[in-house]
């Protein structure tokens, strides 16, 4: 009898060899494979980025070259820096710019203050969370014309029912919209209820994410209701009290549709003149587009001021 090998055949191997390498795959067919593969999302971010072009990025270079050109009669020329002269030594300039600066200082006390402090008082709420939220918002979704013109009756000189409940409480009536005294602060308190359940809603989260024992521990010092508020919560959310202070600013600089439909956008003696307003009129009423132009340009710096603040201090926060 012969003895067993000690070599196997091919077919008999229980490993068999592994398979050949294909060759590399060329670039291009790599490409096409991946372009068919993220088609989908291909066109959705080609999409978005087009809409982008055109509706921000064209505009904001139109208005650029539109600050230092001139159209009369059909034809452009360029004036350098003549359109921002104009603007500059227009009286209404500095008084837009005035009722600018009042209204986001108005809308920092009421606007950042009060959505802050409604938002306080919803955390201390254990039940019905949701519905308070709910109602907080709501303004938020109503139309702004709708909210405008609510306010709008309620300022009525004649019926409207602030005047009513002054009366009725012993108060004189107010000429809320025609006296330049308080006409801007009558534009803030709408602005601020249409406006201010976004902002509650993200100060809510805030409060939300503070430990407990942070207040337990406050409590067992002896402190009441302001001093937790002051030791405990400000500390707590300062970095989104401060980029929402910021927010509050970029949006305020750029109010318009309130004292637009509230006052006719001037108001009494140019008290609500604000600079949007102010370049709606260069731009609609005097058909001056290279001063409009040139006084968005100005605002448009401004901002980029504030918001390179604002992106400076997000950093911060993700950090």
């Amino acid at each position: 009898m012969s003895a067993p090998s000690l070599t196997t055949t091919k077919a008999d191997s229980p490993h068999p060899p592994p398979p050949r390498e294909a060759g590399p795959v060329p670039a291009g067919a790599r490409f096409a494979k991946s372009l068919r593969r993220n088609l989908t999302a291909h066109g959705f971010l080609i999409g978005a980025v087009l809409c982008f072009g055109f509706f921000s990025w064209y505009p904001m270079v139109r208005e650029f070259l539109l600050a230092f050109q001139r159209t009369e009669n059909g034809r452009t020329t360029w004036v350098g820096l003549d359109n921002l002269r104009t603007v500059v030594n227009d009286p209404a300039f500095w008084q837009a710019w005035s009722n600018t600066a009042l209204f986001t200082a108005l809308a920092l006390v009421l606007g950042f203050a009060v959505p802050f402090l409604v938002a306080i008082v919803i955390n201390e709420f254990h039940h019905g969370q949701g519905y308070l939220r709910l109602l907080v918002y709501l303004p938020v979704m109503l139309p702004p014309v709708a909210s405008v013109l609510l306010f709008k009756y309620l300022y009525d000189p004649g019926y409207g029912l602030l005047n009513e409940l002054f009366t009725s409480s012993g108060l004189p009536a107010q000429q809320w919209l025609q006296d330049p005294d308080i006409s801007m602060l009558a534009v803030v308190i709408a602005s601020t209820w249409m406006n201010m359940g976004g902002a509650t809603l993200i100060y809510l989260a805030a409060l939300q994410s503070i430990p407990g024992e942070l207040y337990e521990a406050a409590e067992l010092d002896g402190a009441g209701l302001l001093r937790k508020i002051w030791h405990v919560t400000v500390p707590q959310t300062r970095l989104i009290l401060s980029l929402m202070a910021l927010m509050q600013v970029i949006a305020t600089m750029q109010v318009f549709v309130e004292p637009f439909l509230l006052t006719g956008g001037a108001g009494p003696e140019g008290s609500t003149t604000t600079v949007v307003y102010l370049i709606y009129q260069y731009a609609f009423n005097f058909n001056n587009y290279g001063a409009a132009a040139a006084l968005g340009l100005l605002l448009l710096v401004l901002l980029a001021g504030f918001s390179a603040v604002y992106v400076k201090l997000s950093r911060a926060e993700d950090e």
